[in-house]
This record gives structure tokens, sequence and C-alpha cells, in this order.
């Protein structure tokens, strides 16, 4: 909403606006750019015109929405899916990632699957069964043997350490 705001605001007609692209239906002049820009900085945000940057900025957030907001169970093949979505040879689009990343696509997507993990402990609505399910992983075992390689910690322990920190509402 912020952004599709300041779209408007310097007298641009967004058409779609998702997380890391907007569509507008003129081609804004350098005045315009230059007015984005700084606004955009000013919340936070940073423009991204270089071919390159964009793809890379799509790849993270078709990851994000696999991962954070999709409603479904994570039983898809990544390569075939970020491909799909972009309409792009999947090995090109891993080595740009990687190059200008310095990580592989696939790290990237587990580093976000155990911040996932991370937030359903916490929350403590799902067992650690139905949170492997859920993420797409073959086994608890697996799930388990990943979250410890990455965070250090086994998921119940995790999980006790944000018990021991949580108080009643009694206790504020």
């Amino acid at each position: 909403m912020v952004v599709k705001a300041e779209v408007e605001k310097i007298g641009l007609h967004p058409l779609s606006v998702e997380l890391g692209e907007v569509v507008v239906k003129e081609a804004p002049t350098k005045l315009q750019l230059q007015q984005l820009e700084a606004a955009f900085k000013d919340l936070g945000f940073e423009m991204i015109d270089n071919k390159k940057a964009q793809t890379i900025e799509k790849i993270k957030n078709i990851i994000v929405k696999l991962v954070h907001h999709s409603d479904n169970n994570i039983k898809t093949n990544l390569s075939a899916h970020i491909a799909a979505q972009l309409h792009q040879d999947y090995n090109y689009l891993s080595n740009l990632f990687s190059e200008v990343e310095g990580t592989t696509i696939e790290k990237y997507f587990i580093a976000h699957k155990i911040e996932k993990v991370k937030e359903l402990l916490v929350y403590n609505e799902m067992s650690l069964s139905a949170i492997a399910d859920q993420l797409g992983y073959s086994s608890v075992a697996y799930l388990s043997n990943q979250f410890k390689k990455i965070t250090g910690f086994t998921p119940s322990y995790f999980k006790s350490l944000r018990e021991n920190k949580r108080r009643n509402i009694e206790e504020l």
C-alpha cells in the first residue's frame, strides 16, 4: 500500500503492486524515477533497475512466497518451479544467483524453511511431524538434522529456549 501510494503520488498509475515489483501503465520519466527512488529510500526500500538484480529479486520473492505465504505443503520441485515462474533455464538462474549472492538457491531456500520452522515452533500450534510434512521434509529426522546443522540446536531444544523466554501475560 505504501509503495502504491508513492507511485500514485508522482502521477503514475500502477497496474499491479506485488512483493518486489510494480507494473505501471505508462513509462516513467527520469524525474519521476528520481522522485520514486528518493521516496523509496526514505521508506527503506531500494529501486532495482538492473536486469540481473531484478531476476535475483524475483527468485528470492518466489522462495519467500513458497515458504512463508503458501497455504499448501511445499512438495514441489524447486528448480522446476522457479524455472517455470520466470520462464528461464534453471542452470542460468542458479549460476546467476550463486554469482551475485554468494550462496546457492538451494541454501537460500533451506535458510527460509528453517526460519519458518522456528516460527512454527514458537507458535507451538503444530507438532514437529506436521511441520516437517507442511515444509516438504521426507521425515522428522531429516528436518531435525537440517535444523541442527543450520542453527546448532535441535528443534526441541530451540523450542524449550523460546518457551523459557516467554512470560505469561500475568507476569508482564
